[in-house]
């Protein structure tokens, strides 16, 4: 592959890359954490929750994407595999199935916890001078923190 000349140091392209590796995982994770609560929510809310959290898992299939994409463009592989994303990821493994309500609460969590991802991967973007990763990673925060204030509010 021939070098990579985008008006980013090596070094800043790397630091980047991790930290967007970072929000890969945690959207990834998020993404079949989504997913898993889409198959097995029940209760009164079912349909309610069922389609939202296929609205969810739906955008964040799409999000994950434009992510590993973004980290490839950097001149990094980007991971791809469960073990990798375990390790790299902030967001826990649920246990079982838990009841409607408490998928609400742990998805309203993760996030949160993916939010608290970007401010991290923003902070690298932006000492590169990188305003392409920085306006992913902002439209990425965006969408979780919006989504995490409708998930708030099914439980007030």
């Amino acid at each position: 592959m021939t070098a990579i000349d985008i008006g980013i140091s090596e070094n800043d392209r790397l630091a980047v890359a991790n930290e967007l590796k970072k929000l890969l995982a945690d959207s990834y994770t998020l993404y079949l954490q989504t997913h898993n609560f889409h198959w097995n929510v029940t209760g009164p809310r079912f349909r309610d929750l069922h389609l939202m959290f296929e609205e969810h898992y739906t955008e964040l299939a799409i999000a994950v994407d434009d992510i590993a994409e973004r980290i490839r463009a950097l001149g990094v592989a980007a991971p791809g595999t469960y073990k990798a994303f375990a390790e790299l990821s902030s967001i826990a493994e649920v246990e079982g199935v838990p009841a409607a309500e408490e998928m609400v609460e742990r998805l309203t969590a993760s996030h949160e916890a993916v939010v608290k991802t970007c401010r991290q991967a923003i902070k690298a973007a932006q000492a590169a001078d990188d305003e392409s990763s920085a306006a992913l990673i902002g439209d990425r925060m965006r969408i979780h923190e919006k989504t995490a204030w409708m998930l708030r509010a099914l439980t007030q």
